[in-house]
């Protein structure tokens, strides 16, 4: 009888389910792939559906399912919070315990109810049901698939139950917590203060305020220091609840935090200012300084070498680029699901390690993520039937290298690629599984795929992906496979400012090449790079490299493959109509190549894009 371990993240935000049989990593995926909607926080069904077919099983072959959250102590946790702050609140808290007393309390029951459907007839729900607590969910994601036999795992994000940060000692099969801070003091939910103050979606938007940041000047950094929050030299620290209302408020922040940054939040969608600019980086820099200083103490503290990250800030890769760069550990390994779906996974690992005293690491792999590819993945039929069934014009290459060849040389004369390959990417990266691919090298290659192709702000920046023996050449970083740390390009390769470059204000400063690779290099000379390995991805390894032989560059521009707002593509119609409704030129389904001037035209309706919500 196989062992079979269904973990689910549901009901909150980023839904997701993660299969493992045997205690391998079989698959796992987000529901928003799926629904086609962001963030999705509704029961993973259609995920679920899909790791079971993956493993090829049936539902009533599980034999546990692992839910990553701890509810009735979450609860206990927003009902002490309004205890607190009674009488405020009072509207918020009554829609809050409708929803708690319609369902998630009973987190069972809902789990059951929503899997009834997936049994064949006449079988039963064999699995035993357990839960975990949200944070332990997280360090379980991010050690148990790590490289590293011994570690520390700190753990930074919003709030689970009650903590906000935690941190643990991973040994072999062992997971065992240290310490924690808890709500309401938090670095997430400071990160996401600020993220509504600029104007971004909470949840959705940190990373456009990690990317805004490099516009501006830390200005305001004391000023959030002098008034918000009190840090520690070990780098723990308590906010001063005075000018946050999110305990009680769907709202971020109060009357006191606009008059102390000296107006109200700036309206989505509106014109950013060099003021928006210093704020987001003034932020940034505070949440560095916090970071770092977390990490080094535990280092001292503890002797270990290696640190693994999870939770929502661990996905702020300029932080992370800061701890590789200035924290005394010699190893960092980030779970490319860092975020509430990766918790799915860490919920099903520590179902695996509760039954086993046991954890073999196969010194072969640089980890146990399989490089995050595991979600699904459509074959030369399928696509071919897709196509056909729609009378989609379009060729078939007879191998995958003559494929990578044509290719490379139609990236190396200026046109914009939908990748399509393989199996999807698990986590908010695009890896080369589903990815819109460009040439690094074009001056103006930034902008035009921010307006024409994702129909996005300007000012985001683009991730360079290149070959993992080459990256040594072009950045100061020595691997990373999931695009989770920011690192300068290689002094070599830059281009210095003339006078009048330098000068240049806000968004003007796009402008100016810094490097030789001027579309993935962002103004501070950073850039947030994924390493390719032909072990865990040879197809988009050969087309880097082919094109690197044309060009003797060994990057190409990655982006996720969707426009703003847009789930990354999930199945061939999802890439197609992507395709469409953009100014991409070509798309590639695997060995299938569809070229945009030869497909019908369609009207560019709005109806589309803005089926998608603004994040």
């Amino acid at each position: 009888m196989h062992n079979i371990i269904l973990g689910l993240s549901a009901f909150y935000h980023d839904s997701a389910a993660a299969l493992l049989k045997d205690g391998k990593i079989i698959s796992a995926a987000q529901e928003e792939r799926f629904t086609r909607k962001k963030h999705d926080a509704d029961f993973p069904i259609n995920a679920v559906r899909y790791c079971l077919s993956e493993a090829k099983i049936k539902l009533s072959d599980v034999t546990d399912i692992v839910f990553y959250d701890n509810p009735k102590l979450k609860f206990s946790r927003i009902l002490a919070t309004y205890i607190s702050y009674a009488p405020r609140g009072f509207n918020t808290f009554s829609k809050a315990t409708r929803i708690w007393f319609g369902g998630k309390l009973n987190w069972r029951a809902a789990i059951r109810k929503n899997l009834k459907n997936l049994l064949v007839t006449g079988d039963p729900l064999n699995a035993k049901l357990t839960h975990v607590d949200h944070h332990e969910s997280h360090a379980a994601s991010a050690f148990y698939p790590s490289p590293f036999e011994k570690a520390i795992i700190l753990c930074l994000d919003g709030v689970g139950e009650w903590d906000s940060s935690s941190v643990w000692i991973g040994d072999g099969a062992t997971l065992k917590k240290i310490k924690s801070m808890r709500f309401p003091h938090s670095l997430g939910l400071l990160y996401s203060a600020f993220t509504y103050y600029a104007g971004f979606k909470v949840n959705s938007g940190e990373y456009k305020l990690m990317g805004l940041a490099p516009y501006g000047e830390p200005k305001y950094v004391n000023t959030i220091k002098d008034n918000l929050i009190d840090i520690k030299a070990d780098g723990s620290f308590r906010l001063n609840m005075d000018y946050f209302d999110f305990p009680i408020q769907p709202i971020m922040i109060n009357s006191n935090f606009e008059k102390l940054f000296g107006g109200p939040p700036r309206k989505p969608e509106d014109k950013l200012t060099q003021r928006d600019m210093d704020i987001a980086k003034s932020i940034q820099v505070l949440t560095e300084e916090v970071v770092l200083a977390l990490a080094n103490q535990l280092y001292q503290e503890f002797k270990i070498d290696n640190l693994c990250l999870a939770g929502g800030v661990a996905l702020n890769c300029v932080s992370n680029g800061v701890l590789l760069r200035e924290s005394f550990f010699k190893n960092i390994w980030i779970q490319p699901a860092a975020g509430d779906a990766g918790g799915a996974l860490g919920a099903a690992l520590i179902g695996k390690y509760k039954n086993t005293q046991t954890r073999v690491i196969d010194q072969n792999l640089f980890d146990e993520m399989a490089g995050a590819y595991l979600g699904p993945k459509f074959d030369d039929d399928s696509i071919e039937d897709f196509l056909k069934s729609k009378n989609i014009k379009y060729s078939k290459f007879s191998t995958s290298h003559a494929m990578t060849k044509k290719v490379s040389q139609l990236i190396a004369d200026g046109n914009i690629i939908g990748w399509f390959q393989g199996r999807m990417e698990f986590g908010p990266r695009a890896l080369g599984a589903r990815s819109i691919l460009a040439d690094p090298r074009n001056t103006e290659m930034q902008s035009q795929l921010n307006l024409k192709i994702k129909y996005r702000e300007s000012f985001r920046p683009f991730a360079p992906s290149v070959m993992e023996e080459y990256v040594n050449e072009w950045f100061y970083i020595n691997k990373s496979p999931y695009m989770l740390f920011v690192a300068n390009v290689h002094e070599t390769k830059c281009i210095k400012p003339t006078k009048q470059e330098i000068e240049l204000q806000g968004f003007d400063r796009l402008k100016v090449k810094r490097s030789q690779i001027p579309a993935v290099t962002h103004l501070d000379y950073s850039a947030r790079v994924q390493t390719v390995s032909k072990t865990t991805n040879p197809i988009f390894y050969k087309l880097i490299e082919d094109f690197y032989e044309l060009t003797a560059c060994p990057i190409l521009i990655n982006t996720s493959f969707n426009v703003r707002g847009e789930p990354i593509v999930c199945t061939p119609a999802d890439a197609y109509r992507c395709f469409m409704h953009t100014e991409m030129d070509y798309l590639v389904l695997e060995n299938y190549l569809l070229v945009k001037a030869e497909q019908p035209i369609i009207e560019k309706s709005e109806k589309w894009i803005n089926s998608f919500a603004l994040d």
